[in-house]
């Protein structure tokens, strides 16, 4: 198939495309190539991928709404994985417009594209941010997802909802994939392991929030990529026992999806940094501080309905998906 990758020079879109491209697959990559973070390391990623005799690179920004007609009406996807995004919470504090940019009217020009091309199937990325104040663990897509604390998640919840309207009018099928706090190697440097390895490694102390008590469900990047191939091979279909009584937030009378991508297994932060310290065989100096501002307590995935439609859940654990990161990291930075 000749499937569309956004975000291709990005961290899971890298992984993506390449998934995508050892099974056969053409692969149209896409990115704009921006400054969040270290444009070489994204350099690096797409140059592995344009190893590919099947991979084409289009740099292009997703809110360019004429070029992104174009680029659709020219290559004719058969699939699309919209993994193109203004990632960070953060970050959104500060710089929110680029978020409703890139996020937002990003996603609309992928979902016009896919209207009015005939894309046979839509799968984007979402997160768990997305679940914000709800404390009801595990987070099941079953639950309203109402309550975001950022506007990154926000931003993500809306391309949740826009996708169900192009599902409902258009009968455009989208799958969106709420994932689960992604590490591994290649990943981007403003996330928290990356920050942690780098520091650790000059001596530098590290930034530790909500003291380090809050769990997370890290999910190994590998894992998430496979979920995401085995999720865009199962197109959705309309749910016939859809209610609108009593709605399911995770299906609809369209052919519209939602799905979990976790490992289902929340780790305690100082948990994690313990076993970046042993892999490194360095400690940490710890600043300790609470909760940041947009930030929740813990996550923690449901992924019943992964295993039920697809028969997958992620399952490398953190000590191995830690020891694999810094493998890369000191291969990469000749450390």
């Amino acid at each position: 198939m000749k499937v569309l990758v956004t975000g291709a020079a990005g961290f899971i879109g890298y992984f993506t495309a390449a998934r995508l491209l050892a099974r056969g697959d053409a692969v149209v990559g896409l990115d704009n190539l921006n400054d969040y973070y270290d444009v070489q390391l994204k350099q690096a990623r797409l140059a592995r991928l344009q190893q590919h005799a099947a991979f084409r690179f289009v740099k292009l920004d997703l809110a360019d709404a004429a070029g992104m007609a174009a680029l659709f009406a020219a290559e004719r996807f058969e699939r699309v994985i919209h993994l193109g995004a203004q990632a960070g919470v953060r970050h959104s504090l500060d710089a929110p417009h680029g978020y409703l940019a890139s996020n937002v009217v990003g996603t609309l020009n992928v979902l016009e594209g896919c209207r009015h091309h005939g894309v046979g199937h839509l799968v984007y990325a979402s997160t768990s941010s997305v679940y914000g104040a709800s404390t009801q663990m595990p987070f099941s897509e079953h639950e309203p997802a109402s309550h975001p604390l950022s506007l990154y998640a926000a931003s993500k919840r809306a391309t949740e909802l826009m996708a169900h309207n192009y599902s409902a009018l258009f009968g455009v099928p989208t799958t969106g994939l709420r994932f689960f706090t992604v590490y591994g190697p290649w990943g981007r440097p403003d996330m928290a392991l990356f920050r942690f390895a780098r520091n650790i490694c000059q001596g530098k102390p590290i930034e530790v929030f909500n003291h380090g008590h809050h769990r997370r469900d890290f999910t190994f990047v590998e894992d998430i990529v496979e979920g995401v191939v085995r999720v865009s091979d199962r197109v959705p279909q309309a749910n016939p026992a859809w209610d609108s009584n009593h709605p399911d937030p995770a299906t609809s009378r369209a052919p519209y999806r939602i799905y979990n991508i976790g490992s289902h297994h929340p780790v305690e932060l100082l948990r994690y940094i313990e076993v970046l310290e042993e892999c490194l065989g360095r400690k940490a100096e710890k600043i300790l501080l609470p909760m940041q501002p947009g930030d929740v307590p813990d996550t923690f995935a449901d992924v019943t309905e992964l295993v039920r439609d697809v028969g997958y859940q992620p399952d490398t654990p953190v000590e191995e998906g830690v020891r694999r990161f810094v493998s890369w990291f000191r291969d990469y930075y000749r450390l």
